[in-house]
């Protein structure tokens, strides 16, 4: 049945999934002006990107203000290893992500379900094998990244218990993109809010209350991980039980599947590469001592917070362009670049000054009595880079809609050499007499040089067309 078909039946039968109503929260991002749709759909994904960074950075807060310096460099050090996993977990979200946005722009709305249940069981399969990879591998990796005696012990217990929770992991992401994909922001935002504040509570209740150090902080964030993704779980089935099918869609696709993993592979392949690219920088990083460690920790979780904000504004502008063109109106993605182009250089202003000026300031968010060398490493690092944050920002827009597009060959070589830039120039840069501070600048140069070739590579791609 082809899409013509689907949209016919679906209309027979009484069902509009892309009307809003209180009962569904579906939105079209084909039809309105670009701008007034993206800030729409957008707003409530940056409501959720404070909530998913107060996930990210409640671990080391508590880790630092109640338990101490080597506690935040281990649960530091471990969040470089996790970065791998949450690279699967984001991959399985963008392939699923991309494919129903197109479908459900399309009307396609059995093929649309039936890709859900395929990336479901990819992404189970593929979480089953890295958890057994992860209990066996993570201890010789923690060794091979030069992980100090002091803080090793705390970093394989966070680890070990993280892998435990990553089947959460990957539901709650898979979960998170099929919303997007139907143009859903709210829902996430409403399960984030909660879950991040209580994800808060419950570290501060371990830790201090039952004194279980670095473990009550891994605990803390399984329990509530686990929790947020149970309910998206059932809120999706629910949500695709409401789209009734005159033929029953079937569970799993081979050719829906080929689609997802053209997206899905080098997005994983994206994210993996960076995080074996922080890990090879953290090694770096750890030659320096626990003082540069924790100062480090401490800024790249503000500095994450920052990228993280662009790149989920950039997911929600992948589900754009991915919805518009299942719809056949591709001439809106290239309105739909501009108007992502003024929404990150809005966001762009207060973050630079923010960190620029007060950055010092925010790190004993993460410190409570830092060393010298930790206040310093953290002030320098958030000063070299915040400037660049209108840089790396409209090269995230430009990678959004190659995504949205399955343009991936051209995203990955983007990519790969913005993160090779980054690896190499910060070996080179360490052994200069900049020491620890020729790190932190090869982020600004990766960025540039990355920057350059995807506006290059969307401009060749939409603009030219």
């Amino acid at each position: 049945m082809d899409s013509d078909q689907h949209k016919s039946s679906n209309q027979n039968l009484g069902i509009n999934p892309h009307k809003n109503s209180r009962k569904n929260s579906n939105r079209d991002l084909t039809v309105g002006n670009p701008e007034k749709v993206l800030w729409r759909f957008c707003l409530p994904l940056f409501g959720s990107i404070i909530f998913q960074q107060l996930y990210n950075i409640a671990d080391s807060l508590v880790a630092g203000k109640f338990i101490g310096e080597n506690a935040l460099a281990a649960v530091g050090n471990s969040y470089e290893v996790t970065l791998i996993f949450i690279a699967f977990a984001f991959g399985c979200n963008m392939g699923c992500s991309v494919i129903v946005s197109q479908l459900f722009g399309g009307r396609n709305y059995k093929n649309m379900k039936t890709a859900v249940s395929t990336a479901w069981i990819a992404s189970a399969v593929i979480c089953i094998l890295l958890m057994i990879i992860g209990f066996l591998g993570c201890g010789p990796l923690l060794r091979l990244i030069r992980t100090p005696d002091e803080v090793f012990a705390d970093s394989r217990l966070y680890l070990n218990i993280y892998i435990w929770g990553l089947p959460f992991v990957f539901f709650y992401n898979i979960s998170t993109g099929i919303f997007s994909a139907l143009g859903d922001s709210k829902t996430p935002f409403l399960f984030l809010a909660v879950s991040s504040t209580s994800n808060i509570v419950v570290d501060i209740y371990f830790v201090t209350v039952f004194q279980m150090g670095v473990a009550g902080v891994a605990w803390a964030t399984f329990l509530c991980q686990g929790v947020s993704c149970v309910l998206s779980v059932l809120v999706v089935i629910k949500r695709m039980k409401a789209i009734p099918e005159s033929e029953k869609a079937p569970l799993f696709s081979v050719p829906i599947f080929k689609k997802i993993v053209v997206v899905m592979v080098p997005s994983i392949l994206q994210q993996s590469f960076i995080s074996v690219g922080n890990i090879m920088i953290q090694s770096v990083i750890n030659s320096f001592g626990t003082g540069v460690m924790a100062g480090y920790s401490a800024a790249v979780k503000l500095n994450n917070l920052v990228i993280t904000s662009f790149t989920t504004l950039g997911n929600g502008i992948s589900n754009y362009t991915a919805q518009n063109i299942g719809a056949g109106k591709r001439p809106r993605v290239k309105d739909g670049f501009r108007a992502g182009a003024r929404m990150v250089w809005l966001i762009s202003v207060p973050l630079f000054l923010l960190y620029f000026v007060f950055g010092k300031y925010l790190l004993y968010l993460f410190l409570d009595s830092p060393t010298e060398a930790a206040l310093q490493t953290g002030t320098i690092y958030l000063r070299i880079l915040s400037p660049f944050y209108f840089v790396v920002s409209i090269k995230l827009v430009a990678d959004s809609i190659l995504k949205g597009a399955s343009m991936m060959i051209r995203f990955m070589i983007s990519t790969f050499a913005d993160l090779i830039l980054r690896v190499l120039l910060a070996f080179l840069l360490s052994k200069t007499g900049l020491g620890a501070t020729g790190i932190w600048c090869a982020w600004p140069i990766g960025w540039t040089i990355g920057a350059v070739l995807s506006v290059r590579f969307y401009y060749t791609g939409f603009e030219k067309k």
